[in-house]
């Protein structure tokens, strides 16, 4: 049998997707249980009882059932949960190593104030107070649009209750950062108008043409990804992967498209073209097609020939063509957006321009395409008591329609507009391009509070941290997200107490309303989170506290949906990577590092490879057609508009010429020392590109130079 890199890259690929659906991941998990024993910050449990205990995991978009074993009611193992709509028993790396956060040496152990430059132990009533007077200065200089929210996500009753919170205190001003969900979020509101998200049922699917998407790199829900790549085979469904570099997806999929970096919406635009040319849309669905069509068709056959679409892409006209024929041709064909983990930096022309062919195919709301679906209505908060300064700030308009907008209105101000600013879940000092700018932003901002579990770069650049349970220690609704094809909405419950004098981030909210007081309190008057979160959940509360789930919808969308063209018959501008140095740099999605909260656990640093990070050696991938006199291993000096960096040098046959990848997630400076100052962050070299017509940061990638160190 000939083992070329292509098959060698196959086999490693069924080893990771068998680590969730076989039973070598129960053995690895044994194997991890004993292993974090012998970390020197992680207790040894004596012997005792044994029970288990489900709840769902929210490390990441991902929201998998998890079964924690306990011995004596201390959680000593995680495993996947049989059954759990989400994951069927499957687990990732980071969700078996999902104890080690109790105990991280980033963990903060209780409220902080930062006095001359360093953080000293408050308690949490001298916190409160601390907040709810600064706050309440915003109020009585009636200037409550000051304040500023950042969360991670704006799904779940704790996003709801910070978005209350700002709707009570008077501001405008709540944003979310930028994850896949978001941007769904945002496309089908651009095609189908306002409460819808887009959902891809993969499972049945029996053509996935993928823009990129790291089905098997992290994409959407991880867990449910890989085991739907799993099954394609045995179901013989086609996966066509186009990107530059031969990731772990493209090397399992049946067939690999290399396109140049920045021009997958020109690609999807070409294929629109190819398709209403020939007369190969769905005559049914099309009557659903409203505002802008007729623009929309002329403008792709002017715009978007195949020879030029071939020339801007680097992908030859009969690929293009018999690509798209392919995609219209097969039953239950789905077009996925969202490139590597479809997080951050993406277009919002991308993300329309491929669902375009999805709503062309026909394919919407039926059996192995794609659902587009009410967002999720289960939580029912009152509304919120407003006075005269409420009333007045809530009214003004938004400062910024994304964080890195909000961040350029900061960085052009001599006096920043935001006075005061929260930050729940969300490392934007990290996770967003140019983080130099936006640390140089939040410094001008005079009062900032990071509610937290972890000593990240945002909360270093903070005045005070309220410090938040894990979802190891809370309660708390997970819905699903994410582009998953079923609407779930699980419950995560406390595993064990508090390790350390940490409440739940409802709790949080609740105490910054009653100390701030007045009607801020009286729209807060909760108990508890856990009282809040029962009346906000009326409607679905008891199922979800017997089963631990609910499935709000599993099945494709009722009824027809209307798709409006009038954005992309504009044919809005094709954001492209900012420089004119020789190559492209990219970001490389790699499952093992997540790029956002909370950063990698020691576990995970410790399974990457180390031709990727090698002690603190950050390596790049280069083509060795693009070498010159590079050498493999060698050192380099990397060099973008944005800065420069030293980097070591792998050749990899499997990335484009011209195209230089790095790893996204490390370089770290938080105070963990398993993670900090290992590599590099790819994002304080990549400078931010705002979209116009989304007002978002589209920078995937920037050019760049590489030399011989």
């Amino acid at each position: 049998m000939k083992v070329d890199r292509r098959s060698f890259l196959g086999l490693g690929i069924g080893a990771v997707a068998g680590i969730a659906i076989s039973p070598v991941g129960a053995k690895l998990t044994d194997d991890f249980s004993i292993w974090t024993q012998n970390w020197p910050w992680t207790p040894v449990p004596p012997d005792g009882e044994v029970s288990y205990d489900r709840t769902v995991c929210h490390l990441c978009p991902g929201t998998c059932g998890i079964s924690v074993r306990k011995i004596d009611d201390r959680p000593v193992k995680i495993e996947g949960l049989d059954s759990y709509p989400v994951n069927n028993g499957g687990v990732c790396l980071h969700g078996i190593a999902g104890l080690q956060y109790l105990y991280d040496p980033s963990r903060v152990k209780s409220p902080l104030k930062k006095i001359n430059n360093r953080f000293v132990p408050i308690s949490w009533d001298e916190a409160l107070t601390l907040v709810g007077d600064r706050l309440g200065e915003l109020r009585n200089d009636q200037n409550p649009e000051a304040l500023a929210c950042i969360t991670g996500s704006d799904q779940g009753s704790v996003p709801g209750l910070f978005n209350h919170f700002m709707a009570a205190f008077g501001s405008p001003n709540y944003l979310t950062m930028p994850d896949l969900e978001s941007w769904l979020v945002r496309t089908a509101k651009t095609l189908h108008g306002d409460a819808y998200t887009l959902g891809f049922d993969i499972d049945h699917s029996d053509f996935i043409l993928s823009f990129g998407a790291g089905l098997i790199d992290g994409w959407g829900s991880p867990v449910a990804c890989i085991q739907a790549m799993g099954n394609r085979r045995q179901r013989q469904a086609t996966l066509v992967q186009i990107e530059p570099r031969l990731s772990n997806t493209a090397a399992g999929a049946s067939q690999w498209i290399p396109i140049n970096p920045g021009t997958e919406a020109d690609l999807a635009m070409g294929m629109c073209a190819v398709l209403l040319k020939e007369n190969r849309f769905d005559p049914v669905f099309a009557q659903g097609f409203k505002g802008g069509f007729m623009r929309f068709t002329a403008m792709v056959q002017k715009e978007y020939p195949l020879d030029k679409v071939a020339g801007v892409t680097g992908i030859s006209a009969a690929d293009i063509q018999k690509t798209a024929v392919a995609f219209a041709k097969a039953k239950m064909p789905v077009a996925l957006p969202g490139k590597g983990r479809g997080e951050g930096a993406q277009n919002l022309k991308e993300f329309a321009a491929v669902h375009t062919l999805n709503c062309l195919s026909g394919n919407v709301n039926k059996q192995g395409g794609t659902f587009v679906k009410p967002l999720p209505k289960y939580l029912n908060f009152p509304d919120p008591v407003q006075d005269a300064v409420a009333l007045k700030g809530a009214a003004a308009a938004p400062l910024a329609g994304s964080v890195q907008e909000l961040v350029t209105r900061i960085d052009k101000s001599g006096e920043s507009p935001v006075k005061a600013l929260l930050v729940y879940n969300a490392n934007p000092c990290f996770a967003l391009n140019d983080p130099f700018r936006i640390l140089a932003a939040f410094e001008k901002i005079p009062f900032k509070v990071c509610v937290t579990s972890f000593m990240d770069e945002t909360a270093m650049a903070s005045d005070v941290i309220l410090p938040v349970s894990t979802f190891l220690e809370r309660m708390e609704d997970v819905p699903s997200k994410a582009g998953l094809a079923a609407t779930v909405v699980g419950l995560s419950k406390p595993m064990v107490k508090p390790v350390f004098n940490t409440r739940s981030p409802g709790d949080v909210v609740i105490g910054m309303a009653r100390a701030l007081g007045g009607d801020m309190a009286k729209s807060f008057a909760w108990d508890s989170y856990d009282a809040c979160l029962e009346q906000v959940t009326a409607r679905i509360w008891g199922p979800l506290v017997r089963k631990g789930h609910v499935v709000l919808s599993e099945n494709p969308p009722a009824g027809s949906v209307e798709t409006d063209f009038e954005f992309l018959a504009e044919n809005p501008v094709t954001v492209k990577p900012a420089g004119d140095l020789e190559f492209t740099l990219i970001p490389i999605d790699y499952f093992r590092v997540p790029p956002t909260v909370p950063a990698p656990s020691p576990f995970a640093i410790k399974t990457v490879s180390d031709r990727i990070l090698r002690g603190t050696d950050m390596f790049v991938e280069i083509n060795p057609q693009s070498a010159k006199n590079l050498k493999d291993g060698g050192f380099a000096t990397l060099t973008t508009p944005a800065g420069s960096v030293p980097v070591r040098v792998h050749f990899n046959d499997g990335i484009m010429p011209g195209v230089i990848g790095m790893v996204k997630g490390l370089g770290h400076t938080l105070d963990n020392r398993y993670v900090s100052g290992k590599g590099v962050n790819i994002n304080a070299l990549i400078s931010p590109k705002i979209e116009p017509n989304s007002g978002m940061d589209a920078a995937f990638g920037i050019k760049a130079g590489i030399s011989k160190a």
